[in-house]
């Protein structure tokens, strides 16, 4: 047996018991690293004004946790409770008087009289409890799971960032690409996944704060809403709809109109038309410019597209692989599109020396 085959089935093996090895971490590690990955360039940005890699490394983790795992748990743990409080009187009464309120809609609207009763037909109140207090107990019972893989999660996204020059050059190395094409993969790869993030964070953020701390005035819990709202908000088109629309229902029923109007007002006009439209763009776009050099543009359905196949293949991780996998294989395509141009230019110079 040549030496070179026998290096390649020994390094089979031992990747093969690695793999086994780390297997109750492989998750963490990924998502770890596609985050570090994804905030090279603000990491890099950073280091120009703190040189120190520890002290750096720890705002980053600091922050990553601020922004997107401590509202996560709120949002798991305020569900978790509010489900347990449920008041099954309360649901029957919101029944009852939606189901009288259907009743005496006038004859113009028939299609959609038929409809709604058709629908309410097939609720049943103390089963639909029954699957509420499901959920809780499935939230209970992997809450603690999610606190670990969270914590894992930002162990490693530390590490990866604090020592992301040394790991960055070992791989560029290591890869069987010329330097500049392992460079241009990095780099590119780093780019489009830095965009996509920093575009899901800036629509959620913005978006969720302007909803959560406008709903606040009415008695609502100002900071779950605005976390579901920042994440309704990935969705294209109808995103904001999904969560202004339920509670300006629940106004109408619940009799203050007013509220009603003041809310579906709001959300078209500040949040769907000036903050989407205009507000948003203008950020993304300093942010792309301070940050990101070379930013690049991802389309907005492509970004949701991929979310929600992670969700339903990683599970809630997914959010963050899904966009990741996606943007890393843009940055091959482009990559190998480059290769294409550099060899077709080559064929051309052939020609005409010819």
């Amino acid at each position: 047996m040549k030496p070179q085959y026998f290096l390649i089935a020994l390094t089979i093996i031992t990747i093969f018991f690695i793999f086994e090895l780390f297997s109750p971490f492989l998750k963490p590690i990924i998502v770890a690293l596609l985050l570090a990955v994804a905030t090279n360039s603000l990491n890099i940005y950073l280091k120009k004004y703190i040189p120190s890699p520890f002290v750096s490394s720890t705002l980053m983790t600091i922050l990553l946790t601020a922004i997107f795992f401590i509202p996560v748990l709120y949002c798991i743990f305020s569900f978790a409770s509010l489900i347990n409080k449920i008041d099954q009187q309360a649901l029957i009464s919101i029944y009852n008087v939606t189901l009288e309120w259907v009743q005496h809609m006038p004859d113009d609207f028939i299609f959609f009289k038929d409809q709604l009763n058709s629908i309410l037909g097939k609720i049943d109140i103390p089963e639909s409890i029954q699957k509420l207090f499901s959920i809780g107990a499935f939230l209970g019972k992997n809450s603690a799971k999610f606190i670990i893989d969270m914590v894992m999660i930002l162990i490693f996204y530390f590490f990866f960032n604090f020592y992301s020059t040394q790991l960055s050059h070992y791989f560029k190395e290591a890869m069987p690409l010329k330097k500049e094409d392992s460079n241009a993969l990095f780099y590119e790869s780093s780019n489009v996944m830095s965009v996509v993030l920093y575009s899901i964070l800036t629509t959620a953020i913005f978006e969720g704060l302007l909803f959560g701390v406008f709903i606040s005035f009415f008695g609502y819990d100002g900071i779950l809403l605005g976390v579901l709202y920042g994440f309704a908000s990935l969705i294209p088109v109808v995103g904001g709809l999904l969560m202004w629309l339920p509670v300006a229902i629940y106004e109408i029923f619940a009799g203050t109109i007013g509220n009603a109007i003041i809310i579906v007002i709001y959300s078209l006009l500040v949040i769907s038309l000036i903050a989407d439209t205009f507000i948003k763009p203008i950020i993304i776009k300093y942010i792309n410019k301070k940050v990101v050099k070379t930013p690049t543009q991802v389309n907005e359905l492509l970004i949701f597209f991929s979310i929600v196949a992670g969700l339903s293949t990683f599970g809630f991780w997914g959010m963050i692989i899904g966009p990741a996998m996606v943007t890393f294989f843009i940055s091959l395509i482009q990559l190998l599109k480059k290769f294409s141009d550099d060899f077709y230019s080559i064929e051309q110079t052939m020609e005409n020396r010819k």
